[in-house]
């Protein structure tokens, strides 16, 4: 019985991606590294996924441990390198306000210490990747699939660290790791059903119109009806690299999980009002004076509940080309959803889950 080694489970992405991974066949097995606050979760995750999922009975292992410790915090656990033939590494700190010492513990030496623990795994067919198109920072133009270093000045510290930390794995790719890099977008909830595990993103914006009355008040920055957002959904990253993870040609190859035809924040706007049933009136802001408030003014935070560093991507300037995720998607019948028609789907949502905060898990 093969091994595939997760971690961020059980997270977002990594709860739903761990049963299409391990199913592919009859007899792998997954082990989930798992930080011990984690571990009931992790439990009553892994008992929801086996009833919805019979065949997964008995091939899911929480193993406690800690990525930002040599050996991932496993301890004495010398046979389970030789039977790993892929590894999962999802962990790491999804806040755009993280500081950066605990960017660099979790995004980076995190990252650093799954690398060594894959180049110990004899068997290793695979280190599949999970960054983030934001490793362009605020990079003005098209941010190819291809690229990485192009001295880019990034937003905060998240970008940052996702980014030292993806020049380690390509680092490894030039020595001989074999691996494939995954760098989504926004993610929102499932496009189907809306469910998601924490509200952020376009999520401020819906959260923020169902907060006032019909007519709505929102502060617009920049160049609203230039600048573009983009936003993919769960599902569709779930079946992206679920496809692309398991083809013999994605070995080596990055791709951008990214809309290719994001919409602008104007069109964002447009659809989240009639989504939430509101009619927007428009205030022209400078985005330096409410990043100010937010941080400094007494009570703003409270009153907007969005927190500074987001505004920034409503003038990132920096496009996202996807066309090698498109190449190797092309004949598997999955396509990007278009955000107006499941909006409708993640306010609906919202609405019915209101106990939901933003917080990050890490």
């Amino acid at each position: 019985m093969a091994t595939i080694l997760f971690t961020g489970f059980p997270g977002f992405l990594g709860s739903e991606l761990l049963p299409r991974v391990v199913l592919r066949t009859e007899s792998d097995a997954a082990v989930c590294v798992v930080q011990q606050r984690f571990m009931d979760l992790a439990g009553r995750r892994a008992t929801e996924l086996v009833t919805r999922y019979p065949a997964l009975e008995g091939r899911i292992e929480l193993m406690e441990g800690d990525i930002t410790l040599p050996g991932l915090g496993l301890g004495d656990q010398p046979s389970l390198p030789s039977t790993v033939r892929e590894v999962y590494h999802l962990a790491a700190v999804y806040d755009l306000s993280v500081e950066r010492p605990v960017g660099m513990k979790v995004n980076v030496d995190g990252t650093v210490h799954t690398l060594d623990f894959a180049a110990s795994c004899a068997g290793l067919e695979r280190f599949q990747y999970v960054s983030t198109c934001y490793v362009s920072g605020r990079w003005p133009g098209v941010f190819s699939e291809t690229d990485l270093d192009k001295g880019q000045e990034f937003n905060n510290f998240y970008e940052e660290t996702k980014f030292l930390a993806e020049v380690e794995v390509q680092k490894r790719m030039s020595q001989g790791l074999p691996a494939t890099i995954y760098r989504p977008s926004i993610v929102v909830g499932d496009s189907d059903s809306g469910e998601t595990q924490k509200y952020d993103g376009p999520y401020y914006v819906i959260r923020w119109l169902l907060r006032q009355p019909v007519v709505a008040f929102l502060p617009m920055f920049g160049r609203p009806k230039e600048v573009r957002v983009n936003v993919i959904p769960r599902d569709f990253i779930i079946q992206a690299v679920t496809r692309l993870s398991g083809l013999e040609s994605s070995l080596g190859r990055v791709y951008q999980i990214a809309d290719p035809n994001p919409l602008t924040v104007s069109e964002l706007v447009d659809e989240a009002a009639r989504a939430t049933g509101r009619y927007v009136v428009r205030i022209p802001a400078l985005k330096s004076f409410a990043k100010a408030a937010i941080d400094y003014l007494p009570g703003v935070d409270r009153v907007l509940q969005i927190p500074s560093p987001v505004l920034d991507y409503f003038t990132l300037p920096t496009h996202y080309s996807t066309q090698q995720m498109l190449n190797d998607l092309d004949g598997s019948g999955i396509t990007v959803p278009r955000f107006p028609d499941y909006i409708n789907n993640l306010v609906r949502f919202v609405c019915s889950n209101p106990q939901i905060g933003s917080a990050a898990m890490s």
